[in-house]
């Protein structure tokens, strides 16, 4: 096995880490960088990784959050274990609506909007979006700023929000982050609720990869594999605390920017350079 080959999975694994929580398009970078860096192995297994490295990034989620959304908790009272239960049932309302468009449509909108142009859009009509909200809320007081405020109701709009991450270059964390925010929701409840939603959401798209796949591995494709979620692990732990230290004192609109000058940057790449 090539050196070369460790590498590249670390280098994605480090990207799917940092990206997949911050809201800024996990997609809009893997298409930059599959421009300079591909894996020297099939397009399946290439198709299959770049979704199933994600479950390195979801194992982060599941640790630091263990204790949260344990409702099996010997340490948790009655009530606790109900309020964990209530917000398993949130996160699963909110996960409805992508889950079923997702399953029923994923590969026609991919096929649709999965180039350049659309991810480009995207970065950017999201990046301004995230200033325009926070402008709209700087005077204005969060109605929910816990769990326990947050509404089934409230749930399920966001996860109508999630649908439109169906779309290459919006950022699932982008898009619930936004509505969730339009909501209502304070800023680290909407980024926490966005973590939350991911466990489902990973969980059954790698699941759905690997079958597809066929679960058959050569020696090489399940070290690359196990090499990056083991990278993204490590990094998603630092991206998500990097994340809450950040809101608490900080809006998001220096994601808006980013996801404006990244956007930028994909469409004159593919436009004049490429």
């Amino acid at each position: 096995m090539e050196f070369i080959e460790i590498l590249k999975a670390v280098i994605l694994g480090i990207i799917e880490g940092i990206t997949e929580w911050l809201p800024i398009s996990s997609t809009g970078h893997m298409i930059i960088v599959d421009e300079f860096l591909q894996l020297n192995m099939s397009d399946a297994f290439k198709e299959m990784f770049l979704v199933v490295v994600q479950l390195g990034a979801i194992m982060a989620v599941v640790l630091l959050y263990f204790g949260r959304l344990n409702p099996f908790s010997a340490r948790k009272s009655i009530r606790q274990k109900r309020e964990t239960w209530s917000l398993w049932f949130k996160v699963i309302v909110a996960t409805i609506p992508a889950g079923v468009i997702g399953f029923l449509y994923n590969d026609m909108l991919n096929e649709l909007f999965y180039n350049y142009k659309t991810v480009a859009l995207m970065l950017i009509v999201y990046g301004i979006l995230f200033i325009i909200v926070e402008n709209r809320n700087r005077h204005r007081r969060p109605r929910v700023n816990d769990f326990s405020d947050l509404s089934y109701m409230t749930a399920l709009g966001i996860g109508l929000f999630q649908v439109l991450s169906l779309i290459p270059g919006t950022s699932r964390s982008g898009a619930t982050i936004v509505g969730a925010m339009l909501l209502g929701t304070s800023r680290s409840i909407a980024a926490e609720f966005t973590f939350f939603l991911a466990i489902p959401v990973m969980f059954g798209a790698s699941l759905l990869k690997l079958v597809k796949f066929g679960l058959v591995f050569t020696g090489e494709e399940l070290t690359i594999l196990l090499v990056g979620m083991a990278v993204s692990f490590i990094v998603s732990i630092i991206a998500i605390k990097f994340l809450l230290r950040y809101i608490k004192r900080n809006d998001f609109k220096i994601f808006g920017y980013y996801r404006i000058a990244l956007g930028i940057i994909v469409l004159a790449y593919f436009m004049l350079i490429r």
